[in-house]
C-alpha cells in the first residue's frame, strides 16, 4: 500500500520557475539547466521503480516515497522506505547508465560510458548512512528493534553492474529495479513478524508526520539577485512576458492565447524563487498589475490563507502542486 505518492520534488519546480524567470541570455542558464537535467535524470529513476514494486502485496508493505526525517541536527533523505511487519527496506534508486564498478577500496562508484570513466560517490555507504540513521530515529521513539536492509537499484536496464570478486557479497545489495519483486519476497519469507499492526501504525504516523521536504532559497544558490528575474504574468503556451489583462483573463499578444487563470503559475515563481508570503504591493510589482482591488481578488482566490488587515495583510502562497 503506497502511504506517501511520490511527486516531482520542490527542487525541481523551482528549477523550471528560475530558467522561466531569467533573460535567454543570462550566462549562469546553462549551469541550471544542468542541474535541473541531473535532478530531472535521479526523478525518472526512482518513478521507474514503481512499477516492480506494484507487484508486491499491498497488505504486506507500507510504502513511503522521498521521505526527509530529522537526525540530530540534520536531516537524511530515503528515496523509497517499505515497511513491513516482519524488516524495513531502504531503497537507493541511481539512474545511470553504462559499466558500473563498485569500487568498496576507494568507496566510490565508477561509471565507463563511451570511453570516459566518471566518478560518483559510493552509494553503499550512502545506504549504510540511512540504515544507522533510521535505526537512531526508531531508537529514539522507542519502536522495537526491527531489521533494516537496504538495496541499492540501478534504474537503468542496460547499465552493467561489476563488482570485484573479494566483494562478491555486494550481489545482495545491489540489483536492477526488474529484480526487486524476487528479492523483495525472499526478505519476506525469511524474517519473522516483530511488529503488530499498533506498533506499525504508529510508526507510519511518526514518519509522515516527521517527514519534512526540502526547501532551500534557490536564488542564493545559484547567486542570483531578484533584480534578475523578469516580471509579468507569462504565456505557458509560447513563453511571452508580459500577458496583457483583458476581459477578466489574460491574453498573449505573441500567439493570441488567452487563459483566465495564467496568474497563478506568476505567482507559484513567486513561491518557488522569492517567499510563500506576499503583500499585494509585492504582487503587483511582481505580476505588473496596477489596480489594488484587482490584485486583492486575485490574492484570495490563489493563497492558502491570509493574516493582517487592509494593507498590511499578508497572503500565503501554496509551495507544491
Amino acid at each position: 500500500m503506497i502511504i506517501k505518492k511520490r511527486q516531482l520534488p520542490l527542487m525541481i519546480q523551482k528549477l523550471q520557475s528560475l530558467l522561466r524567470r531569467l533573460p535567454k541570455n543570462h550566462p549562469k542558464i546553462p549551469y541550471i539547466e544542468e542541474n535541473l537535467a541531473k535532478k530531472m535524470a535521479g526523478y525518472r529513476g526512482e518513478y521507474s521503480i514503481d512499477y516492480p514494486l506494484s507487484f508486491l502485496s499491498s497488505q504486506d508493505y507500507f510504502i513511503l516515497h522521498d521521505l526527509r526525517l530529522p537526525h540530530n541536527d540534520y536531516f537524511f533523505q530515503i528515496d523509497t522506505l517499505l515497511v513491513s511487519p516482519r524488516f524495513i527496506l531502504i531503497l537507493e534508486v541511481k539512474n545511470i547508465a553504462g559499466k558500473l564498478f563498485f569500487d568498496q577500496e576507494f568507496h566510490q562508484l565508477v561509471r565507463t560510458l563511451n570511453g570516459k570513466d566518471e566518478v560518483f560517490p559510493d552509494p553503499i555507504l550512502q545506504v549504510k548512512r540511512h540504515e544507522m540513521q533510521l535505526r537512531a530515529w526508531l531508537i529514539k521513539h522507542k519502536f522495537p528493534e526491527v531489521h533494516i536492509k537496504s538495496f541499492v537499484v540501478i534504474s537503468n536496464p542496460n547499465s552493467q553492474i561489476m563488482i570485484s570478486p573479494e566483494h562478491k557479497y555486494l550481489r545482495k545489495t545491489i540489483l536492477h529495479r526488474e529484480a526487486l519483486p524476487l528479492k523483495i519476497t525472499e526478505l519476506y519469507a525469511f524474517h519473522q513478524v516483530v511488529l503488530t499492526d499498533k506498533e506499525l501504525k504508529k510508526m507510519i504516523r511518526l514518519l509522515l508526520k516527521q517527514h519534512c521536504e526540502a526547501n532551500s532559497d534557490i536564488l542564493m544558490q545559484f547567486e542570483i539577485g531578484r533584480h534578475e528575474l523578469l516580471k509579468g504574468v507569462q504565456c505557458m503556451d509560447c513563453g511571452l512576458l508580459p500577458m496583457e489583462r483583458r476581459h477578466g483573463g489574460w491574453f498573449c499578444k505573441n500567439c493570441y492565447c488567452t487563459c483566465k487563470n495564467a496568474h497563478i503559475d506568476a505567482l507559484k515563481d513567486y513561491s518557488y524563487l522569492i517567499s510563500q508570503k506576499i503583500t499585494n504591493q509585492e504582487a503587483r510589482e511582481f505580476l505588473l498589475i496596477s489596480s489594488i482591488h484587482l490584485m486583492t481578488r486575485l490574492l484570495s482566490s490563489a493563497a492558502t490563507h491570509r493574516e493582517g488587515n487592509h494593507k498590511s495583510t499578508i497572503y500565503h502562497l501554496p509551495t507544491n502542486d
